[in-house]
């Protein structure tokens, strides 16, 4: 049995450096964070290798690439099709992430469309898709706090983390 490891605060200096500047070097981390070159190295690839860590691809604006509309679908799903549901959702362009819910929905789907014929176009193309009962759409008018994880990191690397 595999245990789940949390990062503790040596881990939150390291993450936060990387935050900060997720271009920088294992030597620039390592001034930055205060710790060694050698722990720094070690630190990065135990987080890597227990998946830790996430992609570390940009994060593009769908708005640049001509999607400046967003939603969020809540889906429900027939549960013995949930896998087939997924692998129809990861098919579809226009889907950024899929999350499972519990409670009132079986999905959360979050999509862009170029303008609102796009959107019912997505929308229903997954209402089309086999084992999806029906959905709720709702178009996201403003963000108002982008995703982040630096809060959590200070909150460790203070010491105060749960």
């Amino acid at each position: 049995m595999t245990t789940k490891r949390h990062a503790d605060e040596i881990d939150a200096r390291l993450l936060l450096a990387l935050t900060d500047e997720p271009r920088a070097t294992t030597i620039a981390l390592a001034d930055k964070a205060g710790l060694s070159r050698n722990t720094v190295q070690a630190r990065l690839n135990r987080l890597d290798d227990n998946g830790m860590l996430k992609s570390f691809e940009r994060r593009v604006s769908p708005a640049a690439l001509g999607y400046p509309l967003a939603a969020y679908m809540l889906a429900n799903v027939k549960q013995r099709r949930l896998d087939d549901v997924a692998e129809a959702l990861a098919g579809i362009p226009e889907v950024l992430e899929v999350h499972g819910l519990s409670g009132v929905a079986d999905l959360l789907i979050h999509v862009v469309a170029k303008d609102a014929d796009d959107l019912y176009r997505t929308a229903g193309r997954i209402l089309d898709i086999k084992g999806v009962k029906r959905s709720n759409t709702a178009l996201v008018m403003r963000k108002l706090v982008d995703y982040r994880i630096k809060p959590l990191l200070d909150e460790l690397g203070n010491g105060s983390g749960g």
